[in-house]
């Protein structure tokens, strides 16, 4: 499955994986869900985030987890 919103850059994050366009990496996201915070809590944080960039970022945490 193609990632076409997440990117990985060895000189963005520390080569960590995040989302295209921003510098926020995929863990952070994934994190504050996990921490109970919701979609709309993450949109009002980070007002350049899209619920799909959100839902990219769990697909993402998903296939590396299989």
């Amino acid at each position: 499955m193609p990632f076409d919103r997440i990117s990985v850059d060895p000189n963005i994050c520390h080569g960590q994986a995040f989302v295209r366009g921003t510098r926020i990496p995929v863990h952070q996201i994934v994190r504050m869900l996990a921490n109970g915070d919701t979609v709309d809590d993450l949109l009002t944080e980070f007002p350049s985030l899209t619920r799909e960039d959100i839902t990219a970022c769990l697909d993402h945490a998903a296939e590396l987890a299989e």
